[in-house]
């Protein structure tokens, strides 16, 4: 059974980060400045709902990338418990899967905690100027149920915030895996 978005409130300035991508290189919120918008999604490489979009996901977010829209991927998971979402194993999916933005570590998991993240996928879009404009789904495809991934909500709201158009209030949560959180860590939000 999966886990849906919080469904951060809209306006919300986007918080902070600074966080290690695959090669070490440390990436910003600040790094993200000039963009357009910015597009920040809470991923790991075991989920099958990730899984169920990656390869989409990765060519919409080169897709935008082109149009000036920063995409941030974080993954939060616990790698003790889950190994296979580890730095190295972080590295090795950003080869297999295309994805040309940063894949950023949160270790700590505060940066998880800092955008009320719950699930992977779990999309935040920001405007030009760091307000939340878009959270929840992709689209509505989910691993069987037979729908295309076309990546057509959050399309809607990042068209709509490359217009400066305003951007549709029903917006309907991610459905993912919880994010994997270390003992003790569990945020008090759910």
């Amino acid at each position: 059974m999966g886990v849906s978005s919080i469904m951060l409130d809209l306006g919300t300035a986007a918080p902070d980060f600074s966080l290690p991508d695959t090669t070490g290189r440390v990436v910003s919120l600040a790094d993200c400045q000039h963009a357009r918008a910015t597009l920040v999604v809470f991923m790991c490489n075991h989920c099958p709902y990730v899984k169920h979009i990656a390869y989409q996901f990765a060519e919409f977010a080169r897709e935008y990338q082109a149009k000036n829209v920063a995409v941030i991927g974080i993954n939060a998971n616990d790698v003790r418990t889950h190994p296979g979402d580890s730095p190295e194993k972080m590295a090795e999916e950003v080869k297999k899967i295309g994805y040309t933005f940063p894949y950023l570590y949160d270790e700590t998991q505060e940066v998880a905690k800092s955008y009320r993240a719950a699930c992977t996928p779990d999309f935040f879009l920001f405007d030009k100027d760091h307000k939340l404009a878009y959270r929840g789904q992709f689209d509505a495809s989910r691993p069987g149920n037979n729908v295309a991934v076309t990546g057509q909500d959050l399309r809607k709201a990042l068209d709509a915030v490359l217009q400066d158009q305003p951007v549709p209030t029903e917006q309907h949560p991610s459905l993912g895996c919880s994010i994997k959180w270390k003992a003790g860590n569990e945020p008090d939000y759910f």
